[in-house]
């Protein structure tokens, strides 16, 4: 096996001409094997194996430095690097990542998990190499999806001024997560297309080569200048336009030209940029069939591509779903974005059934949120569907072009709370914190899958911004029986007693409703309460819980710096409160890839860490 020659950076190097043919089939057939049982990011990584293979062979590792634009698509460069092993525990707790990180491998040049970002920091990498005095390689790969995100365009913008080479690998599928949108896809597509523009910048190229001494300097020449043949054929090209060196396209599967490109690009001073063509999910049929069901996938079974486990209960993004597609019926003023995340949020049905009300921006969130603003500010009612460790890109926009304005846009925040396997920078533990921190934004959690429902409705009819929060993966369906209409700013007491008061936001509702037994069954006398409101705070309820009870508990799936525990202790505190509170939140820091149950164990946030918190901060009163 052609794989197991290759144990550490380089080794792909003393492949033979045959090996390196074999190789790449070889690497779609581990990935599909490990990640029909881990679960992962299929796709993408089987869309850029002979891309990966090409830069492995014209760089030498970790010297030189790639960096990858969102990291998805990173598996087959972990392969190269020596990590195969590692492929068992991929996105397990404790295991390897799913994303490059700079702490498991010197190969990996840069953190990343969000879009649009690596040509910024491959700008800053070759801008120290000059500094420095080095002289290494540095790439930046990024997808034709995340080149709908501006910041790729700023980086762009000032890439241009760079006088020594970087190279920019533009990996274009025509995908990002869901189909790509807008003008720069319809412009890609006409340079895919541009089969007389290609074969007539060879044929010049080839002719020119003939021409002993003087040829080859013709061609550099003519490939460095932009008055060259490409602004004849194609005018206005995008990338030359903005100085940056264009190459391409080439097949994204030919590892020989691919490797003949990038070195051709290495020779050139300043930004280059070599535009690779793949095909996402290449080699694995119902990957190639279903790219975006296996952009991100739980376990399947190989010979099928259906899921390993099937789901028996809606989750929360098939709630929010459903409750869009009925809305949609009865308001007319009703209009859905996204940020290239159709099927990801839900929407997928409310885009089937009223396309001209639905709205795809992009990997684009700073945007899509001032867009909403401008639909809100003409009279229409906005949704914005989005992850909640997305949102955090666009918190200006929230403040400046929403909030300010006071605009009736309503932000949908899915995969809020731990989300697991993919780490650190897909958590989505920020939001209550940053939110909470804007005058005018209203903050709903709901406790469960009917809660979730009657919260959407209620927020598409308020009149100010408003924001929904809720977690991944099923739907609770616990508490059924208490179901109160949701009134501004008012809590829902579930459970009324004495000692001890359960304040939880959410998702911790259930937890706080297991702790609440386990107290029960040691004789403690336990109130539960479902926040519902974040922001604002119900005030009045939470005065006459600390003069009915000894100690007060507020429980969140957020960190505790900023969260609904720091406020509600905030507004005891100038009460001039004596009962204490114990706010369980998630300790300040940033946490790793795993199993959810896992991870809230190991943050402190389960039933039985909670309890045994609780018991002796309540014991030492």
């Amino acid at each position: 096996m052609v794989l197991e020659k290759i144990n550490e950076a380089n080794d792909v190097k003393s492949l033979t001409e045959q090996e390196l043919k074999w190789l790449p089939g070889e690497i779609r057939e581990f990935l599909i094997e490990k990640i029909s049982h881990t679960g992962g990011h299929l796709a993408s990584n089987l869309g850029v194996v002979e891309l990966t293979i090409a830069m492995h062979l014209v760089c030498q590792l970790p010297e030189d430095k790639i960096i990858w634009d969102v990291g998805h698509q990173s598996y087959t460069h972990k392969l190269l690097t020596g990590r195969r092993e590692g492929f068992d525990e991929l996105r397990k707790y404790g295991g390897m990542s799913g994303f490059p990180k700079r702490k498991e491998s010197s190969c990996d040049s840069f953190d990343t998990g969000h879009s649009s970002t690596s040509i910024s920091a491959g700008l800053g990498y070759a801008q120290a190499r000059e500094i420095l005095g080095e002289s290494n390689q540095v790439i930046s790969v990024i997808g034709d999806g995340a080149l709908t995100g501006g910041m790729a365009y700023e980086a762009l913008n000032n890439a241009s001024r760079l006088e020594s080479n970087f190279i920019i690998v533009l990996n274009d599928n025509n995908m990002s997560i869901s189909e790509n949108v807008g003008g720069l896809s319809r412009h890609l597509s006409n340079l895919r297309t541009a089969d007389a523009y290609r074969d007539l910048k060879e044929g010049v190229a080839n002719s020119l080569n003939r021409i002993p001494i003087y040829g080859e300097r013709m061609v550099k020449r003519i490939r460095k200048t932009k008055s060259g043949i490409k602004q004849l054929l194609i005018p206005g090209m995008l990338f030359e336009n903005m100085g940056i060196t264009y190459l391409g396209p080439v097949d994204g599967h030919d590892v020989q030209a691919l490797v003949k490109i990038l070195r051709e690009a290495a020779r050139i001073d300043g930004a280059v940029l070599v535009h690779a063509i793949t095909q996402k999910g290449k080699g694995y049929l119902p990957a190639e069939r279903h790219p975006s069901r296996f952009h991100g996938t739980e376990p399947f079974e190989i010979e099928t591509g259906l899921p390993a486990k099937k789901r028996s209960k809606a989750n929360y993004t098939d709630i929010f779903s459903t409750v869009m597609r009925k809305m949609g019926d009865r308001d007319e003023r009703l209009v859905a974005v996204t940020a290239a995340m159709a099927d990801g949020t839900g929407l997928k049905r409310f885009h089937n059934m009223f396309p001209d009300r639905f709205f795809d921006v992009g990997i684009a969130e700073a945007h899509g949120v001032t867009f909403a603003a401008g639909l809100a500010a003409a009279g229409l009612r906005p949704v914005f569907a989005v992850y909640s460790s997305f949102l955090q890109r666009a918190y200006d926009q929230i403040l400046h072009d929403v909030c300010i304005q006071d605009l009736p846009v309503v932000f949908a925040i899915d995969r809020a709370g731990l989300v697991g396997s993919d780490g650190e920078t897909h958590q989505g533990i920020f939001d209550l914190s940053y939110l909470s921190s804007i005058p005018n934004m209203t903050i709903l959690a709901p406790k469960n899958k009917w809660e979730l429902s009657d919260m959407m409705k209620y927020a598409i009819r308020f009149e100010h911004p408003i924001a929904v929060r809720y977690p991944r993966g099923e739907a609770y369906d616990g508490l059924k029986e208490f179901r109160a209409p949701v009134v501004y700013g008012k809590s829902e007491v579930i459970y009324d007693e004495s000692e001890i008061a359960l304040v939880a936001v959410g998702s911790m509702v259930k937890t706080a409703l297991e702790v609440r037994e386990l107290l029960k069954a040691d004789g403690y006398q336990c109130s539960l309460i479902n926040v519902r409101f974040v922001k604002p705070l119900d005030e009045k309820l939470l005065l006459r819980l600390v003069g009915e009870h000894k100690l007060l508990v507020t429980m969140e799936e957020n960190v505790a710096s900023g969260g609904y525990g720091e406020h509600v202790v905030e507004f005891l505190n100038q009460c001039a409160s004596t009962v204490r509170v114990l706010p369980i939140a998630i300790s300040d820091e940033y946490v790793e890839h795993g199993n959810v149950d896992i991870l809230r164990k190991e943050t402190g946030i389960d039933a039985w860490s909670v309890t045994k918190r609780l018991l002796a901060e309540y014991i030492g009163l």
